[in-house]
């Protein structure tokens, strides 16, 4: 059981830092646009902000074993196969784009604007400000929200296990539940919540540092 269960417990930390760090560079372009075209943003834009908005949340409203479900063809040609851990990252890394996207969109826009104007009055352009401002000043937000994120897909990577994604999820649900085997289903659960607790406490940390 030991050794099944650090296996799985390598397959689901390979799921959740791969997506994560996927869905933090693909989701960092989003929220910039969407910080800069919103109405009290640098460059506000009605058209682009609303449509972007909305993507975001209609991305955001699907539940995700359906969403692995629909982007199957997506996964088959990024991945090579639909099943498997690597190809877990696909649907984990689309799923978490919106929800880091409307995090750090959140985190940039709490920045003091009385910062901001004080950046424009010493003529600093728009991507001085984005950088040297912006995320300057939001990272401990963006970091708690990362954190936040890590372990969303955490819950997702277990979900993934009922199709096919390999991890923690799959030896739950395989031994555990469909083998009437209640010690992998505990241990699954207790590794499940330590490395939650984990992520939290160093989220919690640097947050404190940053901050």
């Amino acid at each position: 059981m030991y050794d099944v269960i650090m296996k799985a417990f390598g397959q689901t930390v390979y799921m959740v830092i791969g997506s994560t760090i996927f869905s933090v560079i693909l989701g960092f372009i989003p929220a910039i646009v969407l910080t800069v075209t919103a109405p009290d943003g640098l460059r506000p834009n009605k058209i682009i902000y609303g449509i972007l908005d909305i993507l975001v949340n209609v991305f955001r409203s699907f539940p995700f074993i359906i969403l692995m479900v629909i982007v199957i063809p997506f996964t088959r040609m990024i991945a090579g196969k639909a099943i498997g851990t690597k190809a877990a990252l696909v649907p984990l890394t689309i799923s978490a784009i919106p929800f880091v996207a409307r995090v750090i969109e959140s985190a940039l826009r709490s920045v003091d604007h009385g910062l901001i104007e004080a950046a424009r009055s010493f003529g600093a352009g728009d991507l001085q400000i984005i950088f040297r401002v912006y995320l300057k000043e939001a990272l401990p937000a963006i970091l708690s929200g990362i954190t936040l994120t890590m372990i969303s897909l955490i819950g997702y990577s277990a979900m993934g296990g009922a199709i096919g994604a390999g991890g923690l999820g799959d030896v739950a649900i395989r031994y555990g539940y469909q083998a009437y085997k209640m010690p992998y289903l505990i241990s699954t659960s207790i590794v499940l919540i330590i490395f939650v607790q984990v992520i939290q406490s160093v989220g919690n940390l640097l947050y404190k540092k940053l901050s």
